[in-house]
């Protein structure tokens, strides 16, 4: 079992993690606009807007993937100008595959910070516009401080899906060691050549892995309901 153990190659968990949280930096930065606006709008294309950000969840990795693949090849304009002026091919390398997870798993960042922003107080949002802070003091003095259960779920979630990903980052991103190679997809490939073994040792990591994370989601929000809960006692 130790030689075992001793002969696992960690760069694709490595490869992962650093997907994963190249991922939700950004994901962070670009949601939190976005996920206010559908928080405050009564425009009548939230609805639309919203079905849109959400179609990653029930679309078919294989066919987002696709659509991905084709947007960011070298025929594609984004691909060829990417291509021409800054030397930067989109696919099968890692800057593809940070593009591609981030429309893959753009819905679990947007979606709790909306609901966070919709659960807090208006009429704490309207003191601070009438005290003078604009918008963006707004957000971040007063409501990120009032959210933190939804915005660490935000995080954690990103990111655990993230790492999580095979059907998306292996038809653009492929199977290139130390560049595109994640652990799902060498487990995968583990499956494919019959060594159970190792896609069993990797397999269980990342179970262990994604039950710590959720585990711990589920802890810091009890126990912000519980203080919650006591401050109104």
């Amino acid at each position: 079992m130790l030689e075992m153990l001793q002969s696992i190659e960690f760069a694709p968990f490595a490869l992962s993690f650093k997907l994963a949280g190249i991922t939700t930096l950004i994901l962070f930065v670009l949601s939190m606009p976005l996920a206010w606006w559908l928080s405050q709008t009564r425009s009548k294309s939230k609805p639309v807007l919203e079905a849109i950000t959400a179609l990653p969840i029930v679309l078919p990795p294989s066919v987002l993937g696709f659509y991905i693949l084709i947007a960011l090849s070298q025929n594609s304009p984004i691909g060829a100008f990417f291509d021409e002026y800054f030397g930067v091919k989109l696919v099968f390398n890692f800057t593809g595959l940070v593009i591609a997870s981030s429309f893959y798993s753009l819905p679990f960042m947007v979606q709790p910070l909306q609901s966070g922003f919709e659960s807090i107080n208006k009429n704490m949002l309207e003191a601070s516009y009438i005290s003078g802070k604009s918008k963006l003091e707004t957000i971040i003095k007063v409501a990120l401080p009032n959210m933190k259960p939804a915005l660490i779920t935000a995080i954690i979630v990103t990111f655990a899906h993230t790492v999580g990903e095979f059907g998306v980052v292996l038809m653009v991103g492929g199977s290139i060691p130390d560049e595109t190679k994640v652990a799902s997809v060498a487990i995968y490939e583990m499956v494919e050549i019959m060594d159970y073994s190792s896609a069993h040792i990797y397999s269980a990591l990342m179970v262990i892995m994604s039950f710590l994370v959720l585990l711990s989601v589920y802890i810091f929000n009890h126990k912000n309901n519980n203080k919650f809960a006591g401050f109104h006692r």
